[in-house]
């Protein structure tokens, strides 16, 4: 059967020039998305709690046998194999520190997480603010950020990312005007950092392209020069791809967030919007450090369910984007139903942490209705090991949204984004999943 063109043959060009599409010659297109529910196939879900073998799992010993294995089932057909740990000779270094940040409300910190002892090391540049009204160590969020940590906030004194290192950043600035006139706080909006602090809580981000330009080049960059891991198309089939270098640096960061002796590194809360959001739900899945997980509009790859086919399939997001995954998940584009796994069970991989997912009415692309129906199907697994799950509750409407003290879900009005609705929403949330 002919697929039908989901680009338009000038686009396509256009997208392989800008790095889109991987330059391998005339590839067949991927089936168009489909946005309306109605033609959402027929699918089946694999159960979380039955293995390989057919054996249902029936406590918590089990439970860690069939984490095991769906770890490596998810490792191998998507996300890819990390190839580093801590490396060794990482080290710290505080470039800058204020504390009487925001009118006195906070301490900053901007740390350099140098990936190595060589000056030359490739390194990754970390935002730290530090509540200063409440005593003890604190819990904290930490996060990606996508166009440069003094994007994140208002502050003047935070330091511009070194656009010199990064030329022609994805959307960072138009051409021929600075990056700090383009992305000075345009992101303010999306990290609250006050608000965060006044409810007593640490924040932390660092700027993905530290970690890996979100270019099909960006594969051979950065930390990926630790691992010679290989490029976007020269890789292994199951070695890692842009997802999992960026889940690799948020591990990093809690690195560092373990020797700040005001955060309570056991209650760190790990989140990400958009495609940080798919990087943050493997971060929490693949190490077991971080307190518990906020997927926000994170779609295919992170909290949607494949197998719906509804909004960005995984054969538009390989086509578009060929070094997020690894290359052997490029053998379920629109084949859906094969795919031994689904984000359900990738979700589940946080349990018994504390799990939100949040999605956007308008957000279409994301498959807000995806995002619940894997948060749901991983509850079970919350309910095995002792923790309230949702149950059997049916989707929430826009603007009411459901939570335990292990698992919540809201779905706003608006678009992809991220809000101050949603942060109230993530800080109640934290407030009683912190406080088990």
């Amino acid at each position: 059967m002919t697929r039908a063109c989901w680009m338009a043959p000038k686009t396509w060009l256009t997208a392989m020039a800008l790095g889109w599409l991987a330059p391998v010659g005339v590839v067949a297109a991927p089936q168009p998305a489909n946005l309306d529910e109605a033609k959402v196939p027929t699918y089946e879900l694999p159960d979380p709690l039955v293995d390989s073998a057919g054996r249902r799992v029936a406590d918590a010993a089990g439970w860690r046998a069939r984490r095991a294995e769906l770890l490596e089932l998810a490792t191998r057909e998507m996300y890819g194999r990390s190839p580093l740990g801590r490396p060794e000779g990482m080290h710290f270094v505080v470039t800058a520190e204020d504390p009487r940040a925001l009118g006195g409300r906070a301490t900053r910190r901007e740390v350099t997480v140098q990936f190595g002892r060589a000056a030359d090391a490739p390194r990754m540049r970390l935002l730290v603010y530090l509540p200063n009204h409440v005593a003890g160590p604190r819990p904290a969020f930490v996060g990606l950020n996508f166009t440069g940590n003094h994007a994140t906030t208002d502050d003047p004194a935070v330091a511009v990312a070194e656009d010199t290192v990064y030329p022609e950043t994805a959307r960072a600035r138009p051409r021929g005007k600075t990056l700090e006139l383009k992305a000075r706080g345009s992101e303010s909006e999306r990290w609250q950092v006050a608000r965060v602090i006044d409810r007593g809580y640490a924040t932390a981000t660092a700027w993905y392209y530290d970690l890996c330009p979100d270019r099909v080049e960006g594969m051979e960059q950065n930390v990926a020069t630790l691992a010679a891991a290989g490029s976007t198309e020269g890789r292994a089939p199951d070695a890692w791809g842009a997802v999992a270098v960026w889940a690799w640096g948020l591990s990093r960061a809690l690195d560092y967030l373990e020797t700040e002796p005001r955060v309570d590194a056991r209650r760190v809360l790990v989140h990400g919007h958009s495609r940080l959001g798919k990087a943050a739900v493997w971060a929490a899945a693949t190490d077991e450090r971080f307190a518990g997980l906020i997927a926000n509009n994170s779609g295919c790859g992170g909290a949607a369910l494949s197998k719906r086919f509804l909004g960005e399939t995984v054969g538009l997001i390989n086509h578009r984007f060929p070094h997020w995954f690894s290359r052997s998940f490029r053998r379920y584009d629109d084949r859906e139903a094969d795919l031994p796994f689904d984000q359900h069970q990738v979700l589940a991989l946080v349990a018994p942490r504390p799990l939100y997912v949040a999605s956007a009415a308008e957000d279409l692309w994301a498959d807000p209705k995806g995002e619940y129906l894997a948060l749901a199907a991983a509850g079970p697994v919350y309910a095995l090991l002792g923790q309230p799950s949702l149950g059997a509750a049916p989707m929430p409407p826009v603007g009411q949204p459901i939570a335990t003290t292990a698992m919540g879900y809201h779905v706003r009005t608006g678009r992809h984004d991220i809000t101050a609705y949603d942060w109230d929403r993530f800080l109640d949330f934290a407030d009683g999943a912190l406080a088990r």
